[in-house]
């Protein structure tokens, strides 16, 4: 019961408490727009497929290389709202993380201080599910960050399809082995384009495709209402 309670209203309270710590600027206008309704069903809201580069899977010692969001319905992608920023970080970047993301030190010296893309990541958030895959790298990493420069934490709903992917796994006959959750094996069980990994604007593209076939899968089992509040994270 007690997780159904916090699956319910955790948010809303999570929000309000956020939002009386935090002065005006963006994260107060993030934290003002009302939460989707996460009772209705999920092709009511509107989503933000989202993804970052990191140079490790801790935000407490590792920086955000590359932020890549693009904003979505339940029927489609929105390529034209599509974003990409490489951000300026602090130091060299690890030789084994420029490997997987490409971002090299030159390129990340020259680009834009988080200080600047946070809010334009935080507006295309507003009001809005994220969707991300693995997401617990994007909520940490995200509310790291806002904690740090805005004194409150992102508080929003979140649709995780490596988790949505596993329930699915987990109900069905398929055999899974190493790599089954990863985003490129869920995709191709999908019969979705494989796409070069590991840049943020592609992740995030990769992703929300996901999300829309999964749920195009669900739809076609049963057809029936999904609420929002049984896929959150």
């Amino acid at each position: 019961m007690t997780g159904l309670w916090n699956r319910l209203f955790g948010l809303e309270s999570k929000r309000l408490r956020a939002l009386s710590r935090v002065s005006d600027g963006p994260m107060r206008r993030f934290l003002e727009t009302p939460l989707p309704d996460i009772h209705a069903d999920y092709r009511q809201a509107d989503y933000v497929a989202i993804d970052l580069e990191t140079t490790g899977l801790d935000p407490k010692r590792n920086q955000i290389v590359s932020f890549g969001w693009v904003q979505m319905n339940a029927e489609r992608v929105a390529l034209e709202s599509h974003a990409h920023h490489v951000v300026n970080v602090v130091g060299d970047l690890p030789p084994e993380s420029v490997v997987i993301h490409g971002v090299t030190d030159d390129m990340a010296q020259s680009a834009e201080p988080l200080e600047e893309i946070l809010p334009l990541a935080l507006e295309a958030l507003a009001g809005r599910v994220m969707i991300a895959h693995y997401a617990n790298i994007e909520i940490h990493f995200i509310s790291a960050i806002c904690e740090k420069l805005y004194g409150a934490p992102l508080v929003m709903p979140v649709v995780d399809t490596l988790f949505i992917e596993q329930r699915r796994l987990h109900n069905s006959s398929l055999t899974t082995g190493v790599g089954a959750l990863r985003l490129a094996a869920c995709r191709e069980r999908y019969n979705l384009p494989r796409y070069r990994a590991h840049n943020a604007m592609i992740d995030a593209l990769a992703c929300g495709e996901l999300f829309l076939a999964q749920m195009a899968h669900k739809q076609g089992l049963k057809p029936h209402d999904i609420p929002l509040k049984s896929l959150l994270r």
